[in-house]
């Protein structure tokens, strides 16, 4: 069984999208990450 390029079932350009996420910037989870690491020096004895 054969499946079908991404690109042409949903008409989604996929190396684009993977490009434009790669310029975005910091992710939910690595903002998350960083504010927690901030927020343990800040606070440790």
């Amino acid at each position: 069984m054969k499946f079908m390029n991404t690109k042409q079932f949903s008409d989604t350009n996929i190396e684009e999208v993977k490009r434009l996420n790669a310029q975005s910037g910091l992710s939910y989870n690595e903002i998350k990450e960083k504010l927690a690491i901030e927020y343990l020096r800040s606070h440790q004895k």
